[in-house]
């Protein structure tokens, strides 16, 4: 049984770290296409809803809508529409890592709303993932765009409330992000009218964004979410600000700093050292 457990547990892990890989191209794809983050939001959550509503269609899962969805879909579209924007104004290092700081959020709402303590090991774990992501946060201060900055940490809010997504007893992941990603589709699809810029360039980042970077990579987002904590997957997407920004350094040229490259060093350390521990030393955590 506890084999079986263990293995459910990788699979969850697994699937995250998929996630978090396809997550990765956001930066890129966003900087490629020259259009409002309104606009890029808009078109990449409509090409979401329809690749999700044919996946949803497939497993025959049906939509629910409560509370705890509703939570989940207004967190889900606020992190995507504050990382578009952030995106923009500022780089793609300081976006993507000051929407890292999700994991100290998730940690302070479960302890808020849920009563769950944090234990030892989750804020050792979630200081050390911080300490990594400060790094990135002050060579990037230099260079990046304060409102830029300050909307990428409130998206990191929004997404500590996606990672919660599973925590309550009435959620259902796929409802959340199909509602989540339509409603940002509602708002922003308008905008798309206002746009010139129609080139094979433009396209294909809005066409990878919208299957890839969202539809597949929440899929296997709300999959993962069914199998590890809130805390566990938070952590390891944190993979997702050492990917993001040296994918937009060798194809959009924004370099990244030795400052960078030792934080992206501590969060890989401090997330692989959280998970091992989780799965090899205390077993009992791989349950929360």
């Amino acid at each position: 049984m506890q084999t079986k457990l263990e293995d459910k547990k990788n699979q969850g892990i697994f699937l995250v770290l998929a996630a978090a890989t396809l997550f990765s191209i956001g930066g890129l794809c966003i900087k490629m296409v020259p259009w409002s983050p309104l606009a890029i939001n808009g078109a990449r959550s409509l090409i979401s809803v329809m690749v999700l509503a044919v996946y949803l269609k497939m497993i025959k899962h049906k939509i629910v809508v409560n509370k705890a969805v509703l939570f989940g879909a207004v967190c889900m579209t606020g992190t995507t529409t504050l990382y578009c924007a952030a995106n923009k104004l500022t780089t793609a290092a300081n976006a993507i890592v000051l929407q890292f700081t999700a994991p100290i959020f998730v940690i302070l709402l479960m302890w808020f709303i849920k009563k769950e303590k944090p234990r030892r090991l989750d804020v050792i774990a979630c200081l050390v993932v911080f300490a990594g992501i400060l790094c990135f946060f002050i060579d990037g201060l230099l260079v990046g765009n304060m409102l830029g900055n300050i909307i990428a940490v409130l998206s990191g809010v929004c997404y500590a409330g996606v990672f919660m997504m599973n925590s309550f007893k009435t959620s259902d992941a796929l409802s959340s992000v199909f509602l989540g990603h339509g409603l940002s589709a509602l708002t922003g699809i308008g905008f798309v009218f206002g746009e010139t810029d129609f080139s094979g360039q433009s396209i294909t980042g809005i066409l990878l964004l919208g299957i890839f970077q969202m539809a597949i990579a929440y899929i296997f987002m709300s999959k993962g979410l069914e199998q590890v904590s809130a805390i566990t997957a938070s952590l390891t997407t944190a993979i997702e600000p050492i990917l993001n920004p040296i994918l937009v350094a060798i194809f959009w040229g924004e370099v990244i700093s030795p400052v960078s490259l030792l934080g992206a060093a501590i969060v890989v350390i401090g997330v692989i050292g959280y998970n091992l521990i989780k799965i090899k030393l205390v077993p009992g955590e791989s349950k929360r």
